[in-house]
């Protein structure tokens, strides 16, 4: 039987450390009143006035995952690419990715899910690989967001917790009756709450992208309602949670990891306190990386395998809830 397994990892962010202590200097904030409400302590940006687009971060990536595969990016069968900011706004930053790796005619695909992208990114791969069409993959998620905020006291619920970075993960067909690789995933979606976390901009639904209007209403920025996707996360987390494990026939006993999406430190918390998790078995960067939505599962995981925290035969659950909204999970079971 064909198996999507996780060949390598790897990971990379801007060289621009940002505590909330610089972040204080900016706006009116504080390191007490960030860390009581997101966890986060710094985030990565990109410096202002680099040339650097969401795909160089994917790239330098995406490096390292090739690397420690010992691929060739022509070896490659598919690209996919996890962002919601593109370089541009057409084409999307998976064929900037693929010209820069040099994987000549490897086909790359870009999807739009937000906080979930990677999840979506790991169904898309093992569908693609238990089908037979494809062999190797690279899967990355990346952001360059802030070149998107206002860093300014009004909107500071959303300058402090967006940051940059990219993690990427070389994903392989293996032939095994083991019960390893992709064991399952489940993913949901519900357009009610699609304003709840938003940005007009580089489109908007009706007008010109760019006008007057655009830029009196702010439609340019993010907006967060931070108290309905905090809502939201606690009570569907835990239930897709059962879904999964449901699914696999698994009981939370059997989860050696958790890995979820690090959008809050509170949220993640709230979902481990609500799943009677001990500490150990989940893991959060948030403190250090801040929010880099798509790129967020793939950086803790390589964390994880850098520090040797999983070993053969673990098993890990990928989960997140993000804009849309969307949520969802992946089991995942090292060989």
């Amino acid at each position: 039987m064909k198996r999507s397994i996780i060949k390598s990892t790897g990971r990379y962010v801007p060289d621009k450390h940002v505590t909330n202590e610089a972040s204080s200097e900016l706006m009116q904030t504080s390191n007490e009143w960030i860390v009581q409400r997101t966890g986060i302590e710094s985030r990565y940006w990109v410096r202002e006035g680099d040339d650097v687009g969401t795909s160089d971060l994917a790239y330098e990536a995406a490096i390292i995952a090739l690397e420690r595969a010992g691929w060739n990016s022509e070896d490659l069968d598919l690209i996919v690419f996890a962002t919601m900011t593109p370089d541009v706004n057409l084409p999307g930053s998976g064929v900037f990715l693929q010209n820069r790796l040099g994987a000549k005619k490897v086909p790359a695909l870009d999807i739009r899910q937000q906080c979930t992208g990677f999840l979506h990114g790991l169904e898309i791969c093992d569908v693609y690989i238990r089908s037979g069409k494809a062999q190797k993959i690279l899967l990355v998620g990346a952001e360059f967001q802030s070149r998107y905020l206002e860093i300014t006291t009004e909107n500071r619920d959303t300058a402090v917790i967006f940051a940059d970075g990219a993690g990427a993960v070389c994903i392989e067909a293996v032939e095994t009756n083991n019960n390893v690789g992709i064991i399952t995933s489940i993913l949901h979606a519900n357009g009610k709450y699609s304003g709840a976390l938003r940005a007009g901009m580089p489109a908007r639904k009706s007008g010109k992208a760019i006008s007057p209007t655009v830029i009196k209403n702010q439609e340019h920025f993010p907006y967060m309602d931070g108290k309905t996707v905090f809502k939201l996360a606690v009570t569907l987390l835990p239930k897709v949670t059962g879904e999964l494990l449901e699914k696999a026939n698994m009981n939370i006993e059997d989860i050696n990891m958790f890995i979820p999406h690090q959008a809050n430190l509170r949220i993640n918390e709230a979902f481990r306190e609500r799943m009677n998790i001990p500490e150990r078995k989940i893991y959060n960067n948030i403190q250090r990386y801040g929010n880099t939505t798509a790129a967020t599962i793939p950086i803790a995981l390589d964390e994880l395998m850098e520090k040797n925290m999983l070993k053969p035969k673990d098993t890990v659950m990928f989960i997140g809830l993000g804009a849309g909204l969307t949520w969802g999970g992946v089991i995942y079971t090292l060989q």
